[in-house]
C-alpha cells in the first residue's frame, strides 16, 4: 500500500494471527472476511473522495488536477484512476465467483474480461466514438 491505514493493518495482523491459531482449514473464510473489510474500506474512501469533489464543484471551486496526464494538464487522469480502482475492487468478487464455479478456467476468463474492459477504456475507443463530447486540441477530454 502506498498509504498505510493503521486500522487495515491491525485487521490484517489480526487475521494472520487468527489463521495461525485456527489452522489452514479456516484460511479461505478468514481471507474472504478480510477482503470484504478491504472492499468496504476502499468503497468508503472512494465515496468520501467523490463527495469531497462534489462539494468543491457545488462551491464553484475547481479541484486541483494532476499534471501527469496526457497533454500535461491532468485531464482524464482522475477518470482513468477511478475506473482502474473500481475494476480492481470488482475483480475480487468476480475472481472468486469464476474460480469457485469453474476453477482455473473461470479465473482466467474473469481476468481476461477485466483486462479486456480496461484495455478498451484505456484505448479511448468510446471517447472517440462519441461526437457529442468536447475535446481539447490534442484530442483528450
Amino acid at each position: 500500500m502506498a498509504t498505510h491505514d493503521p486500522e487495515l493493518r491491525k485487521e490484517l495482523d489480526a487475521t494472520l494471527q487468527t489463521r495461525k491459531e485456527l489452522g489452514p482449514e479456516y484460511e479461505s473464510e478468514l481471507v474472504e472476511s478480510f477482503l470484504e473489510k478491504l472492499d468496504t474500506t476502499v468503497d468508503q474512501r472512494v465515496r468520501r473522495q467523490f463527495a469531497e469533489q462534489q462539494m468543491q464543484v457545488a462551491r464553484g471551486v475547481q479541484p486541483p488536477r494532476p499534471r501527469s496526464a496526457p497533454g500535461g494538464d491532468g485531464s482524464g487522469y482522475a477518470q482513468r484512476f477511478g475506473f482502474a480502482t473500481v475494476s480492481l475492487v470488482l475483480a475480487v468478487p468476480l475472481s472468486a465467483i469464476g474460480a469457485v464455479n469453474e476453477g482455473i478456467i473461470g479465473l482466467i476468463v474473469s481476468w481476461a474480461g477485466i483486462v479486456g474492459v480496461n484495455a478498451v477504456h484505456a484505448s479511448g475507443f468510446f471517447r472517440r466514438s462519441r461526437p457529442d463530447r468536447e475535446r481539447d486540441a490534442d484530442g483528450w477530454d
